[in-house]
């Protein structure tokens, strides 16, 4: 390893149709958003008065806090979504700079991911063998945890399109599994547990939740009759990735958050409606953030009070709103928020869930011991739970915290960050009128959805760097054609006033995003060469081994050379390749490509990876080393004959 380097009515009070966002005003003011330079900032909540949002230029200078030696490294990681690439992203922080990108459910070139047998096995392949999906929509990404902060274990991630969740080993930083969830359209949010709702002593991630977003027929048989028309909700074993239970719900799901005690989750859903056409889902004033008690599911799974639906053998229990009246029996509980809601996020004292309002200009903050109050009988009315209600400005999605009691929520049609004050917004919305909630803002640039703060998801919040995804760039950077990158913004939230500190442009379309101590997790650099059974030990038992049209090539490398100088095939092979890289020192990758048959990958210090193919075209083939290893690099390569 390289040495470290560095250095009370149900809803109180009633807001009125008019602080709504209708669908007409989205349209127009998006369409004035978009079209402006700058976009103006919001103006300060009557109740809540702050100082003018700070322009972003005005703290230039401070990006130096960003800018470190050559050589010295970063203090955090960040994993970040990839989006409509399909992966997931490293990145070092403060910094921003990109260090990797996993892949996840696409094919990726560089490494070979979707050409190699054994990230074939993980995607999933159709009877031919080739990959049952090219492409992909990853969102949102997660860490497992233990004691209420990153475990260093694994990181999830979301594929909207096709309903799958990654697993990533923190150890290596690679993908090791898929699971394609059943009964599932547009899978968005997702978070994993901390603890087991029943046994304290199991304080870590065994479960992911998984929302998913568009309703369908159960099962989807293709009726248009959208009334039939049901979302679930998902949990996965953490460990076996296998689907562990399943949730059939009224409304959607849109993000998943999870409670420190395990006891519950939750999603916000802005279709309660169950409407199928664009006015439709937009027609209530209030939408809901629908909680699951995780162990009176499990309980009546055990129980065998479940369903399955179509082929899935996946058990599925009764979330609707008529199947769970009685709170002492009841699965799950709808608490009323504003219109179509987006973003639900626990605070890291692990007493509230906070719904951002997106079409209501407000935050609703939901008091979880009260939640399950209501669930022990002891809670007259749901609704009670709301603690807090209270204005931010234009557009409210994602909400994160420093630690020190303060959130952050991104206004997306103001373009701008919010910081409030959770206790502050408890006591306004209590009456005390004289509570001035909100605390800064800060302009960005532009229309921010995701933000996470540096340890925002944990226990361990520390409230010194947040980090703000804005989907628009426009004049921010030089321009390169029609398609703009996106702009990361990286702002200091150690003091009273955010201070923005960079701007990073990047490749569309990432979404959400984590950020941790670096010390959390333990990266091996070195593979262990008894993780792969088959792996080629020692370049004397390299060699050709043929079982009629079935043929085994193995074969090693140590830079600058191939074990065997050329090896020789008949046309119609079916050919399976192992390539062993038994170099032990770090950063020693070796590449391996064949002209002409489509066929690329990688192999890590003492990784063996495998490829199959059909030898159909006679001739000469070098083979090469196409990972920079050696002085001799280009002298690094094989020949692969095929004869006619």
């Amino acid at each position: 390893m390289s040495q470290d380097k560095t250095a009370k009515p149900e809803v109180a009070p009633a807001l009125g149709r008019r602080k709504f966002l209708n669908t007409a005003a989205i349209a127009s003011i998006g369409t004035l958003v978009a079209c402006t330079e700058k976009p103006s900032s919001a103006g300060a909540s009557t109740a809540a008065p702050a100082s003018a949002p700070a322009a972003a230029g005005d703290h230039s200078a401070a990006a130096n806090a960003t800018h470190l030696k050559p050589g010295e490294l970063d203090t955090y990681y960040g994993l970040w979504s990839g989006g409509h690439t399909g992966d997931m992203r490293v990145l070092g922080l403060p910094s921003g700079r990109e260090l990797h990108r996993i892949p996840c459910f696409v094919p990726d070139a560089l490494v070979g991911w979707g050409v190699t047998n054994e990230s074939k096995k993980v995607m999933g392949t159709k009877p031919d063998g080739s990959l049952k999906y090219t492409v992909a929509d990853t969102h949102h990404t997660h860490a497992s945890y233990k004691d209420g902060n990153y475990d260093g274990r694994y990181a999830f991630i979301n594929d909207k399109i096709n309903s799958r969740i990654a697993r990533i080993r923190l150890d290596y930083f690679v993908c090791d599994k898929i699971t394609e969830l059943p009964n599932v359209q547009g899978f968005h949010g997702i978070f994993p547990d901390k603890c087991d709702p029943v046994d304290p002593k199991i304080n870590y991630t065994t479960r992911v939740f998984c929302g998913g977003e568009f309703a369908i027929p159960m099962p989807n048989t293709g009726t248009d009759d959208g009334t039939k028309y049901r979302s679930m909700f998902t949990c996965v074993d953490a460990e076996s990735m296998e689907v562990r239970w399943q949730v059939l719900i009224d409304g959607n799901c849109d993000l998943v958050a999870s409670s420190y005690d395990g006891k519950l989750a939750a999603t916000n859903q802005y279709n309660t409606e169950m409407g199928v056409h664009y006015e439709d889902m937009m027609a209530s004033e209030r939408d809901a953030c629908l909680f699951f008690n995780i162990a009176r599911i499990e309980a009546a799974i055990k129980a065998g009070k479940f369903k399955t639906i179509g082929d899935s053998k996946v058990p599925v229990v009764d979330g609707t709103h008529e199947g769970n009246k009685d709170p002492k029996t009841a699965l799950t509980t709808y608490v009323s928020v504003p219109k179509n809601p987006h973003g639900v996020n626990a605070s890291p004292d692990g007493k509230y869930f906070i719904c951002a309002g997106k079409l209501s200009p407000t935050t609703t903050v939901i008091e979880l011991n009260k939640v399950l109050d209501w669930f022990e009988g002891k809670l007259e009315k749901i609704d009670d739970a709301i603690v807090a209600e209270v204005e931010l400005g234009l557009g409210p999605l994602h909400t994160a915290f420093d630690g020190r009691g303060n959130a952050f929520t991104t206004l997306f049609l103001d373009s701008q960050v919010v910081k409030w004050n959770v206790d502050a917004a408890i006591k306004f919305h209590k009456g005390d009128k004289a509570s001035k909630y909100v605390v800064d803002r800060l302009d960005v640039q532009y229309q921010p959805g995701h933000l996470n703060a540096s340890q925002s998801e944990t226990k361990a919040a520390d409230g010194k760097y947040l980090a703000v995804g804005c989907k628009f760039s426009k004049d921010r950077f030089l321009p390169v054609g029609p398609l703009h990158p996106e702009n990361e913004q990286f702002i200091d939230i150690s003091g009273e006033k955010m201070i923005l500190l960079a701007d990073h442009p990047v490749r569309g379309e990432p979404h959400d995003f984590i950020i941790f101590k670096r010390d959390l997790v333990r990266p091996k650099q070195v593979y262990n060469l008894d993780e792969f059974p088959l792996a080629t030990k020692d370049p004397k038992d390299s060699g050709v081994v043929r079982n009629g049209k079935k043929v085994t090539v193995r074969l090693t490398s140590q830079a600058p050379a191939f074990s065997m100088r050329e090896f020789k095939l008949k046309k119609g092979d079916e050919v399976t390749l192992i390539l062993t890289n038994l170099d032990k020192i770090e950063d020693l990758t070796h590449g391996f490509a064949i002209p002409k048959y489509n066929v690329n990958f990688i192999v890590n210090p003492l990784e063996t990876a495998s490829v199959s193919f059909i030898a159909d075209k006679p001739g000469v083939y070098w083979c090469y080393c196409t990972h920079f290893c050696h002085a001799l690099h280009l002298e690094m390569r094989t020949r692969m004959i095929v004869e006619a």
